[in-house]
C-alpha cells in the first residue's frame, strides 16, 4: 500500500465496474478514503467490501444514477456528511450506445448527455463548492479519443465527450487562483466489462475484440483500468499541484 493519496477524500463516479472500479481501487491502495458510486447496489457493495478487505481503508458505497442535478448534489453532500470533506472527483460515469448522427434520436441523445456531461457538469458544480472551503482539490474528468473528432457510430458520445473536455478547460482556467484543478485524462481502448458486452451482443468475441485493438493501436495492446488508475493517482496526488488543463493521453498512441 502506498500513500500518495493518503487520508485524502476521493468521490467516483460510476465505480461498481470496470474504469471506475480500477481507480477506486487504486485509489484506496494509495491511502484514500473513497466514494464508491453508481447505479448497481450489489456491485457498489462488493467494491467497498474488496477496498475493506484488500487495503483497511475506508470506503463507503453511496448509490445514484447522476443523470439528473438533483442526483449529482445528494452524492457530493452524502459524501461530506460521511467524510467531511472532498479533496478529489473523478468523473468516470458514462454510456456508450452506438449510433450515427442518422439514427440517433432524441431519447437516446438525451440518455447520453444526460449522464455523459450533464453528471460530469453538476458533480464538478457541487465539488467545487465543497472545495472552495478546503481551499484547494482536483477533479478529474475521464474523457475519450472519441472527444476529439469520434466514430461515425458514437456521434452523441463523442459530442459528450467533446463538451466534457470544453468543461475540463473551463474548471481549470477559471478555478486555478483557487487552487482547485481539473484534468482530463483521454482514455484509449479498454476492455472494460460494458466495452465486452456491447460487442458480444453485435456477434463479436472478446477475442475478436482484442485481435481488432491489437492490430489498430499503436502500441500493440489495448489498455486496462490499471493504465487509466495509474494517471489518475496522479492527477488527485499533491505531484500534480502544478498541473491543470492539461489532457493526458493514456491510450497508446490511438488517435
Amino acid at each position: 500500500m502506498g500513500n500518495r493519496l493518503q487520508d485524502k477524500v476521493v468521490v467516483i463516479t460510476g465505480s461498481t465496474k470496470g474504469i471506475g472500479k480500477g481507480i477506486a481501487l487504486m485509489c484506496a491502495e494509495e491511502g484514500a478514503k473513497v466514494v464508491v458510486s453508481g447505479r448497481n447496489r450489489d456491485a457498489g457493495n462488493a467494491v467497498v467490501e474488496e477496498i475493506q478487505i484488500r487495503y483497511e481503508t475506508e470506503a463507503i458505497f453511496i448509490q445514484k444514477d447522476i443523470s439528473s442535478e438533483q442526483a449529482c448534489k445528494e452524492l457530493i453532500e452524502e459524501s461530506v456528511a460521511h467524510f467531511g470533506r472532498i479533496d478529489g472527483l473523478v468523473n468516470n460515469a458514462g454510456i456508450f450506445p452506438r449510433g450515427t448522427i442518422l439514427d440517433t434520436t432524441e431519447d437516446l441523445f438525451d440518455a447520453i448527455f444526460d449522464v455523459n456531461i450533464k453528471g460530469a457538469f453538476f458533480c464538478s458544480k457541487y465539488a467545487i463548492k465543497e472545495m472552495l472551503k478546503m481551499g484547494k482539490g482536483s477533479i478529474v474528468q475521464i474523457g475519450s479519443t472519441n472527444g476529439y473528432a469520434g466514430g461515425e457510430n458514437l456521434v452523441a458520445y463523442s459530442c459528450a465527450k467533446g463538451a466534457m473536455l470544453t468543461l475540463n478547460k473551463s474548471i481549470a482556467t477559471h478555478y486555478a487562483k483557487k487552487q482547485i484543478r481539473s484534468n482530463w485524462i483521454t482514455v484509449g481502448w479498454v476492455a472494460s466489462e460494458g466495452e465486452i458486452e456491447l460487442h458480444e451482443s453485435m456477434g463479436t468475441s472478446k477475442e475478436k475484440l482484442v485481435e481488432w485493438a491489437e492490430s489498430a493501436i499503436p502500441s500493440g495492446r489495448m489498455q486496462t483500468a490499471e493504465d487509466m488508475a495509474y494517471g489518475v493517482v496522479y492527477l488527485l496526488s499533491n505531484e500534480s499541484s502544478q498541473v491543470t488543463g492539461t489532457e493526458l493521453h493514456i491510450n497508446g498512441g490511438l488517435d
